[in-house]
């Protein structure tokens, strides 16, 4: 499976995925258990499983001998892929403002002062 951080944008874009990941972060379940507690059908739960498992966020395993029984669970190594794509564009934005900064004191010739975080 190779998805790429497109991909998975994508399968995070719809409000009842993010839902999927959200009760998936607790604790694996079966697709039934997922439907019944989003309020879908399971047709249209096993459409945005595939949508997830496509992209790499989740996993998919059977129980015991019954191969219709599959419990999902995510895989977090593709959540940790996400976060270091999203800590390089962090990072970039953070070298622009440094750079903008330093233009605007050489300008100015003043120390300007970073605004300040709010903590919510």
């Amino acid at each position: 499976m190779n998805a790429s951080v497109e991909d998975i944008f994508v399968a995070l874009a719809d409000p009842a995925r993010l839902g999927v990941v959200r009760l998936l972060r607790k604790k694996a379940l079966r697709s039934s258990e997922v439907a019944e507690a989003l309020s879908l059908s399971r047709p249209m739960m096993s459409r945005h499983l595939g949508v997830l498992r496509r992209a790499g966020l989740v996993e998919e395993s059977s129980e015991g001998n019954d191969a219709r029984a599959r419990t999902y669970r995510l895989r977090p190594e593709r959540f940790a892929e996400l976060r270091s794509w999203l800590d390089e564009v962090e990072g970039f934005w953070s070298e622009q403002l440094e750079a903008f900064k330093a233009h605007a004191e050489r300008k100015y010739g003043k120390r300007l002062k970073a605004p300040r975080k709010r903590h919510t």
